[in-house]
Order: C-alpha cells, then sequence, then structure tokens
C-alpha cells in the first residue's frame, strides 16, 4: 500500500512538467499529414496463429519456424525477390540475446540471402512494434527504401521471469527496485490506484472473448493468418503434423459469473485474476514497409501509412498506464484526435490497464480492439506488437473507406508506445 501511494504522488501531476503534452486529444487538433513521395508506408502483413503456451499446437514449435512462416508468406505474396530488403528488424523478449542467432536462422531458413542484414530489439512487450517503428526510422532516414518489420515469441520454450544480472545498489533506488516489480502487481497498483473494479475487469475480458469469437468465426482473420504446418507430441509422446490456422485462446462461453469465480492471481485480496490477464502464448508477425516512392516504382499496394509513433515514459510499477499517454503524444504529433480515430488496438495485458486507458482518453468501446485483444488471443511478447499492427491494418482495409487507427502498447518497465496509421482508402 506504500509503494501505491508513493506512485500516486508522482501520478497526481503525470505528465511531470515541461512534458510535450500540449493539448487535450479530444479538442484540440494540429495540422494533418499530407501524402508525398517520402511517406513510409506498409504495402503488407502476415501473421500465424497464435497458440497457447506450454498446451497448445505450437508448443513443440522453434521461433525460427515461426518467424520464417511470416517471412516468406509476406514476400511470396507480395511476389518479391528477398534481395530487395535493405534490411530486416525482428522484435523479441525471451531467447537469449533477444534472439539475435535465431532471427539470422530464420532469415536463412526462409531462403534469404546472406546479403540482406538482420537484427533484433528487445522492448518488451512493444518489441515487434519497435521493430516497425526502427524499420521506418531508417526508411525515413533514406539508409533503406524497402524492410522487414517483424515479431516472434515461444512462451512454450522461453520461461519468463529472469530479469539477468543486476546491481545490488538497485535497493538504494526507488525506481530501479519498481523495475522488478511483478507485472501483475502493477496491475493491482492500476487496479487500486485508479478505483478499476473486479467487475469492470472481467466485464472487458468477457467482451475481449466475444469479439474475438465474432472475429474468428465470421473468417475476419482469415486474411491475416498463415497457416503453419509443425509437428506436435501428445502427452503419450506420440508426434504428429498439423497444420494451424486459428487462434487458440479464444473461449466462446467466458461468462461474467464464471470469471467472477476465479481467484486472485497476484495478491490475496487483489482483483487480478487469469481470466482478466493476458494469455501466455506463442506467435509470429511481419509486416513489409517502404518508402511511397519505391513502393509505386516496384508496383506494389499500399496498406497503410504510418503517420506518427511516439514512445513515453510513465512509472514502473504502474506501467500498464503507458498507453493513455503514448496516444496523446502520437496523436498530436499526426495532427489528429480520438474523435478521428476508426480503430484502436490497446494491448490487453491486464483488464484493469486497458479498462484506465480507455476511460482516461476517453475513447469509445466499440472502436477499442473490435476483434478481441490479447486476453482472448494471446500475448506472445515480442510478436505481440506486430501481430496488432497486422490486425489493424487489415481491419482498416476490410472498412472499405479512408480511415485511422492507432496501436498502443505499455512496457513492462515503465513506458508506452502508440503509432498512428492512416488506411488511403480502396
Amino acid at each position: 500500500m506504500h509503494r501505491v501511494k508513493v506512485i500516486s504522488g508522482h501520478l497526481s501531476s503525470y505528465p511531470p512538467q515541461g512534458g510535450n503534452r500540449k493539448c487535450n486529444i479530444n479538442h484540440c487538433r494540429a495540422r494533418a499529414a499530407v501524402s508525398g513521395p517520402e511517406d513510409v508506408v506498409v504495402v503488407h502483413g502476415r501473421r500465424t496463429a497464435i497458440g497457447k503456451a506450454k498446451r497448445g499446437l505450437f508448443k513443440d514449435t522453434t521461433p525460427d519456424e515461426l518467424l520464417s512462416a511470416v517471412m516468406k508468406a509476406v514476400m511470396t505474396d507480395m511476389g518479391l525477390s528477398p534481395d530487395r530488403l535493405g534490411d530486416v528488424c525482428v522484435g523479441n523478449v525471451l531467447q537469449p540475446g533477444a534472439g539475435a542467432v535465431m532471427a539470422r536462422i530464420a532469415h536463412f531458413l526462409s531462403e534469404f540471402p546472406e546479403t540482406v542484414p538482420v537484427y533484433t530489439v528487445n522492448r518488451q512487450c512493444s518489441s515487434g512494434l519497435q521493430a516497425l517503428f526502427n524499420i521506418a526510422g531508417a526508411i525515413k532516414s533514406g539508409s533503406i527504401d524497402l524492410g522487414l518489420a517483424c515479431g516472434v515469441e515461444s512462451m512454450s520454450l522461453q520461461e519468463m521471469g529472469n530479469p539477468g544480472d543486476l546491481s545490488p545498489r538497485l535497493v538504494d533506488f526507488e525506481k530501479a527496485r519498481a523495475c522488478v516489480v511483478p507485472m501483475g502487481i502493477t496491475s493491482e497498483n492500476v487496479a487500486e490506484r485508479f478505483g478499476i473494479s473486479r467487475e469492470k475487469q472481467d466485464a472487458f475480458a468477457v467482451s475481449s472473448h466475444q469479439k474475438a469469437d465474432r472475429a474468428q468465426r465470421s473468417g475476419r482473420f482469415e486474411a491475416e493468418i498463415v497457416p503453419v504446418v509443425t509437428r506436435v507430441t501428445d502427452a503419450e509422446g506420440t508426434e504428429s503434423t498439423v497444420t494451424v490456422l486459428k487462434d487458440e485462446g479464444v473461449r466462446p462461453s467466458t461468462t461474467l459469473e464464471g470469471l467472477g469465480k476465479l481467484r486472485a492471481a497476484f495478491r490475496a485480496d487483489g482483483s487480478t485474476t487469469a481470466g482478466n490477464s493476458s494469455q501466455v502464448s506463442d506467435g509470429a508477425a511481419a509486416l513489409l514497409l517502404g518508402r511511397r516512392s519505391a513502393v509505386e516504382a516496384l508496383g506494389l499496394p499500399v496498406l497503410g501509412v504510418l503517420r506518427a509513433s511516439a514512445v513515453v515514459g510513465v512509472p514502473p510499477d504502474m506501467m500498464g498506464i503507458g498507453p493513455a499517454y503514448a496516444i496523446p503524444a502520437a496523436l498530436e504529433q499526426a495532427g489528429l484526435i480520438v474523435a478521428d480515430i476508426d480503430v484502436f488496438e490497446i494491448n490487453e495485458a491486464f483488464a484493469s490497464q486497458a479498462v484506465y486507458c480507455v476511460e482516461k482518453l476517453g475513447l469509445p468501446l466499440d472502436r477499442v480492439n473490435p476483434n478481441g485483444g490479447a486476453i482472448a488471443l494471446g500475448h506472445p511478447l515480442g510478436c505481440t506488437g506486430a501481430r496488432m499492427a497486422v490486425t489493424l491494418l487489415h481491419e482498416l482495409q476490410r472498412m472499405g473507406r479512408r480511415g485511422y487507427g492507432v496501436v498502443s502498447m505499455c512496457i513492462g518497465t515503465g513506458m508506452g508506445a502508440a503509432a498512428v496509421f492512416e488506411y488511403p482508402g480502396p
């Protein structure tokens, strides 16, 4: 409780004075971007289905195989030779060395030439989105014309919870100590500090499953999911070949009554449960980005335009509030307001933080995660930011008209990230 009171003091005047938060995002409009040949555009994006970690069909599939599946699919769909790529960036959290060796192996499993470079990035839950930011930055700077931004995670084959070698001096610094607070406790902090009730959290979780179920049954995910042929071993040790086509975490039977029976997972008197938290998962996603002039010269389509990106810092003990500050920063940069946005994809690390962000920003619930989020679909850490961008762009395309969307993530050590995309229309 003392820690929550301390953080409450930090947040009472958050963001800090001098921060770049000049306007209320519901009432102030800056200059909107104008299209031009230097725009960073998304050409195409695909993802794997999301598997249940330890129990699902990807439990025996290595991350390099998952990553290779989406890398190949994106390039094959566009009929583009991999040697056209200037760089490849892969978001990953749990693999040793942030998956640097794994990513290069996936590169060769995809039959990409050795002359095309690849590297990895770890910004925790936002790693896949950071990969997109990195490739976009290289395009914007003129370093490359085309690049592939990816995210991948196998939470079946790698364990969470080991922060590595840390200085014993971290105990002397309050914010440093807060960086190693368990994520579930940060959820409890948000719920307590901002009065997010168990009922609100459970209702949000039920809605996530209902939305994901509708999307799955109506075939909305089919265009974005790459079929993956892999092998899985059952409890008796029998190995079989399967084709994975469908997200495994969606539970259509989820009810408020059922969630209400679950015990708190992180604190005896808490409100965060296994039912209103994201699922641990396996999956991969990839997006092809380019400079508009180069993309048009190659005759490639434009699925979306990256209009803005932002990463902000927030108190580590309240890491889930990150989107509530990153989204305004990105919207201000794009010259847009909440009312302009057709779809918000906000990571559902925990229902407490998702509900807080929705309420803080006054977001219309029907525009938030219209096809469900991580509570229903799952949250393969390094993949999720890229997965959400793929899902968002496909959803905007499905609307069939010009529109705008936002992807936003909370980040474990106390940050938030957001990107604004424009779909130019059919």
